[in-house]
C-alpha cells in the first residue's frame, strides 16, 4: 500500500475538516484517533471515497507514513499533547516531524521544541485559525519552532492555507514557541474585536433603540467599507436569523460568554512584559463579568441607573450611527496597535525574529480577524520594519484623527447614559495617554519615593541618575 505524505491525529471537527482539506490538495493522509470508532465513522462518513488511510493504533499509524514522517496533532492543548508525543516517540526516527495544530500555550511549545530537539525529533508549534470553515476551505497557519522542519512541511501547509491575491496565508514565523505566540496574540485581538462589535451593537440597541433588523442592515453597510471584516460580516448574518417564533434568535441566547483561555494568556503575558494591552484586557474582563449572570440580575433591581436619558431627534440618528462606526474603527486600530506592540516586546524578550508585515499578510485570509485594513498594516511595516507603533504610521495617524470626534461622542454619550463601553473607553484612554508627552507619573514617582524611598529621576538631569528626597522634613 502506498504510504501517506502526512498523518493527522485527532478527529474532532477541526481535525476532520483539515483532513479533508489535505486530501483535496492531493496529499495522501493517514488518520488516527484515541477513540478508534471515530476513525471508522470518519472513513465511512465524511471521508468516504477519499484516499485517506485509517489507522487503529499508534504503531499502524506511524508505519503508514513516508519517511521523514510528518505528523499533525489536532488534540486538546496541554497534557493531551504531551501524552501523544510520549506515545509517538518510541516509534519515530531522527528527523521526523511532529506539528501541534492546537491552541497550545507558547511556553509549552518552546519546552517541547527544545526537549524533542535533544532526541532528534523536529517539533513545530503551528497556530491554525479559521474555525471549522477555515479548516475545511483554507485557514491562516502560523508555524514556528525548529526551523529544520519548515522545508519538510512548507508545501503541505501552504497548499492547504487560505490564499489572498494568490499568496498563501502561511509563512514561517520564527523560533521556539513563536508560532503559537502569534496565534495567541491573534486570539487576543479577536477577543477585542468581538467585544467592540458587541459594544457597538448594545449602543445601537439600547441607546438608539434600533431594532435588530435595523442593526443587521447597519452592520451589512459597514462591511462594505473600511470596517470590512469576517466578524462584521457574520454579525450582520447572526442578527438576521429568527427563532421558530419569528423573533431574533440572538435575543434567546443566554448572555454569559465562554472562552478557551487564549485571550487571558495574552493579557497575562502583557503584564509580564509590561505592555499596556488595555483593550484586550477589558475584553477578557467583560467575559468574566458576563459570567456573573445571577449577580447581575440582582444588581439590576438594586443599583441606580443615571438620571440622564438618551434622547435624540430623527436628524441626529444617522449622526450617532456614524459616530459608533468611527468609535468601532478607531478602537479596532488601537487593538491591533497594542497587539503589535506586544509582539515587538516579545520578540525582543525571547530573541525571536518576527516579520510583522508578513504576519499581517497571514491574517488577511482564513482567520477570524481577517479584515480589509490588514493591508494597511502590511504597508506600514513595509515602509518601516522597525515601526514602534502603528499609531506613528501616517495612514493610522490620519485614520484616528478623522475618527476621533465620533469616537469621543460615542464614549461620552454612553457613559452619560449608563451603557457600558469598556473596550471603546479603554482604547480611547490608551490613545489619550499615548499622545501626551507628559503624564502624571511624576506625582506617582514622588509618592513612591515618599513612602518607600524608591527614588526618582529628574527632567533636568541625565537619564539613569536617581534621587531621593526627605519629603517629611
Amino acid at each position: 500500500m502506498e504510504k501517506a505524505d502526512i498523518g493527522l491525529i485527532g478527529l474532532a471537527v477541526m481535525g476532520q475538516n483539515l483532513a479533508l482539506n489535505i486530501n483535496d490538495h492531493g496529499f495522501r493522509l493517514a488518520v488516527f484517533n484515541r477513540t478508534t470508532s471515530k476513525v471508522d465513522d470518519f472513513i465511512s462518513g465524511p471521508a468516504r471515497g477519499t484516499r485517506i488511510i485509517a489507522a487503529h493504533s499508534i504503531e499502524e499509524f506511524v508505519d503508514s507514513l513516508k519517511s521523514p514522517r510528518r505528523i499533525l496533532l489536532m488534540v486538546k492543548a496541554g497534557e493531551v499533547v504531551d501524552k501523544f508525543i510520549a506515545l509517538l516517540i518510541p516509534h519515530l526516527d531522527k528527523g521526523d516531524v511532529i506539528m501541534d495544530g492546537g491552541n497550545s500555550l507558547y511556553t509549552d511549545t518552546t519546552r517541547r521544541v527544545n526537549t524533542l530537539q535533544q532526541q532528534g525529533i523536529i517539533f513545530l508549534g503551528t497556530g491554525i485559525s479559521g474555525g471549522e470553515e477555515g479548516a475545511r476551505n483554507g485557514p491562516s497557519i502560523m508555524p514556528g519552532g525548529n526551523k529544520e522542519g519548515w522545508p519538510l512541511v512548507k508545501d503541505i501547509l501552504q497548499s492547504i492555507s487560505a490564499k489572498v491575491d494568490d499568496e498563501p496565508c502561511c509563512e514561517w514565523i520564527g523560533e521556539e514557541g513563536s508560532g503559537h505566540y502569534v496565534k495567541m496574540v491573534h486570539n487576543g485581538i479577536e477577543y477585542g474585536d468581538m467585544q467592540l462589535i458587541c459594544e457597538a451593537y448594545q449602543f445601537l440597541r439600547e441607546g438608539l433603540c434600533l431594532s435588530v433588523d435595523e442593526i443587521a442592515d447597519i452592520f451589512a453597510q459597514w462591511n462594505e467599507g473600511k470596517l470590512n471584516s469576517y466578524l462584521i460580516e457574520i454579525t450582520s448574518h447572526i442578527l438576521r436569523v429568527k427563532d421558530t417564533d419569528g423573533e431574533p434568535l440572538v435575543d434567546k441566547i443566554l448572555d454569559t460568554a465562554g472562552q478557551k483561555g487564549t485571550g487571558k494568556w495574552t493579557a497575562i503575558n502583557s503584564l509580564e512584559l509590561g505592555i499596556p494591552l488595555t483593550l484586550i484586557g477589558e475584553a477578557v474582563f467583560a467575559r468574566f463579568l458576563s459570567a456573573l449572570k445571577s449577580e447581575r440580575v440582582k444588581a439590576a433591581k438594586l443599583l441606580a441607573a443615571p438620571e440622564l436619558s438618551f434622547s435624540y431627534s430623527e436628524q441626529e440618528k444617522q449622526v450617532y450611527v456614524d459616530a459608533v462606526k468611527e468609535a468601532l474603527y478607531a478602537s479596532k486600530i488601537i487593538s491591533y496597535t497594542q497587539g503589535y506592540m506586544l509582539m515587538r516586546e516579545a520578540a525582543a524578550a525571547y530573541q525571536w525574529n518576527l516579520n510583522y508585515g508578513a504576519i499581517a499578510l497571514m491574517w488577511r485570509g482564513g482567520c477570524i480577524i481577517r479584515s480589509r485594513f490588514l493591508d494597511s498594516i502590511k504597508q506600514a511595516y513595509s515602509k518601516n520594519p522597525q515601526l514602534d507603533s502603528l499609531l506613528l504610521d501616517d495612514f493610522f495617524q490620519q485614520a484616528i484623527a478623522t475618527a476621533q470626534n465620533g469616537w469621543r461622542k460615542t464614549v461620552s454619550r454612553a457613559i452619560e447614559s449608563g451603557i457600558p463601553v469598556p473596550g471603546f473607553a479603554a482604547a480611547l484612554t490608551f490613545y489619550d495617554g499615548y499622545r501626551l508627552a507628559s503624564s502624571p507619573a511624576n506625582l506617582l514617582q514622588a509618592q513612591r519615593d515618599y513612602f518607600g524611598a524608591h527614588t526618582y529621576e529628574r527632567i533636568d538631569q541625565p537619564r539613569g541618575q536617581f534621587f531621593h528626597h526627605e519629603w517629611s522634613n
